[in-house]
């Protein structure tokens, strides 16, 4: 099998994949699994301009050695992040803190895609709201004007969890959030308000952290059960719960075979009666 079967088209117009690849806390593992996850079927993937957390330079790394299997640039999806200074590590910040918002962010891209060797992101986010409105407007506008320049496609927010902030964020740009990714977990409600206002606009959503939190929704019979009938993991349930509701999943796995196992929950469908039962939970 070779690459998700369907995609997705967010408000800006632009095809992201079903299920992306998440590139953190990978330190120097992350050229080689990334390269072994776009050979496994993986055409989107994740990272941040934020070494503290993320190996920027080794996703470039691994995106080069992919691409030498026959695959070429516009088979994938690429997004990183502008991460504000609080974000990042104090003796390693990729760009001048005592910059201006805007020019921090325009450094920032620089970076990204000298370190992703791209002419062009598929999607920049911002890492985390930032701590005023004026604050919110500068930094938006220097990412809107990397869209203007050509070097992004579209613009989108991580980490943003009071609806009035997204809110706030859409009225208030003149290039609208195309995605929001977000910890997928309980204690957010599963970010359900949130999740609405994206789809009424035609916001994809991302969700991450989706195994480590949700232990007690695998460990649930309705999630076991389904497993066994699919003959398949509780986890391959739940991304496939959410495929199916349109949150595309980050998946950070360092295993290959699960790499490989992951392009698997576009083999199946679950049943809207299935759905049902897994929407009640989250």
């Amino acid at each position: 099998m070779s690459g998700e079967k369907t995609r997705l088209v967010s408000s800006s117009g632009v095809s992201i994949p079903q299920i992306l690849y998440g590139t953190a806390w990978k330190k120097d593992r992350t050229a080689p699994l990334v390269a072994t996850a776009i050979r496994s079927g993986f055409r989107g993937i994740d990272t941040a301009c934020q070494p503290k957390h993320y190996n920027e330079p080794g996703v470039g790394e691994g995106i080069a050695l992919a691409l030498d299997t026959g695959l070429t640039r516009s088979d994938l999806y690429i997004q990183s992040k502008f991460t504000p200074v609080r974000g990042q590590d104090p003796g390693n910040i990729p760009y001048d803190p005592s910059a201006s918002l805007a020019q921090q962010v325009s450094q920032s891209l620089i970076a990204s895609l000298r370190n992703l060797r791209t002419d062009v992101l598929d999607c920049l986010l911002l890492h985390s709201p930032l701590q005023t409105e004026a604050q919110m407007r500068e930094v938006w506008q220097a990412m809107e004007a990397g869209v203007d320049s050509g070097s992004v496609r579209q613009l989108g927010i991580s980490n943003c969890y009071e609806l009035e902030d997204l809110e706030w964020l859409y009225q208030a740009a003149r290039i609208k959030p195309a995605v929001v990714q977000n910890r997928f977990y309980q204690e957010t409600g599963y970010d359900r308000s949130i999740r609405t206002f994206c789809r009424e606009r035609g916001i994809l959503y991302e969700g991450f952290w989706i195994i480590t939190a949700n232990p007690h929704l695998l460990a649930h019979s309705v999630f076991q059960n389904l497993a066994a009938h699919y003959q398949c993991s509780p986890a391959h349930i739940l991304f496939r719960a959410l495929i199916q509701n349109d949150i595309i999943p980050l998946i950070g796995t360092t295993s290959e075979a699960h790499m490989h196992e992951d392009q698997e929950i576009f083999n199946f469908e679950l049943t809207q009666s299935e759905c049902a039962q897994i929407d009640k939970l989250m």
